[in-house]
């Protein structure tokens, strides 16, 4: 599996964030939605990256940053053939080793409260990520859980 930067420019890619969006829309009311499209991915504070075997794409996942200290994760999504093959645990671990290099002091999540994001949380808490209060521009929703990790 090789992590790679992209520019959210390939078909593989496009495909993927379409198909994250459709779930987030499956799976949230949309005001509850936090997901960034095309344009929200490539605006110049966000970093993302693929993750691909040979000419497969398996998954994906980004950062913002917030400022200086504090970084956001976002946009972590596996590609439905390729669940449950460690794709989200490498690229979530690829993605906090990058925050530390930068020297952030923070990176913080928002993810959904509903039953379906249970296994995106439980990958959370095994990075060492704790419940928090909405942080940025978040406001407190019952559709939302937020999440933190000291680097």
């Amino acid at each position: 599996m090789k992590i790679l930067v992209d520019d959210l420019s390939g078909t593989q890619v496009i495909g993927l964030i379409a198909e994250h969006l459709q779930g987030m829309a499956e799976d949230s009311p949309p005001e509850s939605i936090h997901a960034l499209n095309l344009d929200g991915l490539k605006q110049p504070e966000i970093t993302f990256w693929c993750a691909w075997e040979d000419e497969e794409l398996l998954g994906c996942g980004a950062i913002k940053e917030l400022d200086k200290e504090h970084a956001e994760l976002k946009s972590m999504r596996t590609a439905k053939k390729h669940l449950r093959k460690g794709v989200a645990r490498n690229m979530l671990a690829h993605i906090i080793e990058e925050a530390v290099s930068r020297g952030y002091k923070r990176i913080s999540l928002e993810t959904g409260s509903m039953d379906s994001f249970i296994p995106a949380r439980k990958l959370y808490e095994d990075f060492g990520f704790t419940y928090c209060e909405p942080f940025a521009d978040y406001i407190p929703d019952p559709n939302s859980r937020f999440m933190t990790k000291e680097l």
